[in-house]
């Protein structure tokens, strides 16, 4: 083993004792963020690095809420409620998931909805919920394909009462246990590691930084992301 990989590989080792017992699945959006937490805590790169690993994201996730303007308030939200009930069944018909969470997604359930939080809607005598809807998307799949899919679905749910269902914003992404890809982003980084060292002859190697930090993301294109380590690397003569 040479000693760029042999690097990378220790680099790996240390890390990889330190990754997450649980997969998780946390969204990835447009815009990214920075800090020390890694995806752990919802955070995502200021800036990302050459070398990153571009994906089909595992989910089109799209931010809705259900509301109703029915006078009573107890009607108003048994309606609120019997929809989204409706929703979650459809939702298991159509192949499609409900979620909660800002960042680290939660399923939503029959055994869970009565948690959501209900607002008002701008106006008296109004409710809404909000969470997330789910597609599972195929490699290379459109966002404006994923968008109408999602638009189609709340279409096709029976509404209770007076309750709409409404987008809210731009479809984002979600990416299942981003940790996973750890190796596979080493790889990618040992590969141009090497061919930076060997352009600078035989007797050159390679200082790496950043293997000890968390996965980050960013949203590339369309329904890909950048999966990528914030690593750096220095061509030095031995």
């Amino acid at each position: 083993m040479n000693k760029i990989l042999k690097i990378l590989a220790i680099g790996a080792g240390l890390i990889g004792a330190a990754a997450p017992a649980l997969a998780q699945e946390v969204i990835v959006t447009a815009s990214r963020r920075g800090g020390d937490a890694g995806y752990y805590g919802g955070i995502v790169a200021t800036s990302r690095p050459v070398v990153a690993l571009k994906r089909t994201a595992d989910y089109g996730v799209q931010s809705v809420h259900v509301a109703g303007d029915e006078r009573d308030r107890e009607k108003r939200r048994a309606d609120l409620k019997a929809t989204i009930r409706a929703m979650i069944a459809a939702a298991a018909k159509q192949g499609f998931e409900l979620a909660t969470g800002d960042y680290v997604l939660q399923p939503l359930t029959l055994a869970n909805y009565e948690n959501l939080y209900f607002s008002g809607d701008g106006r008296p005598d109004t409710d809404r919920a909000e969470f997330l809807v789910k597609l599972k998307l195929a490699p290379g799949t459109p966002e404006r394909v994923a968008a109408d899919r999602i638009a189609a679905f709340f279409k096709s749910v029976p509404k209770a009462g007076r309750t709409v269902i409404r987008a809210d914003g731009r479809l984002t992404l979600s990416v299942v246990n981003p940790d996973q890809y750890r190796a596979a982003i080493i790889e990618l980084i040992a590969a141009d590691a090497a061919m930076a060292s060997g352009k600078f002859g035989g007797t050159s190697g390679v200082d790496v930084s950043g293997l000890d930090r968390p996965v980050e993301w960013a949203r590339a294109e369309e329904t890909n992301v950048f999966l990528f380590l914030p690593a750096s690397y220095v061509v030095r003569k031995r």
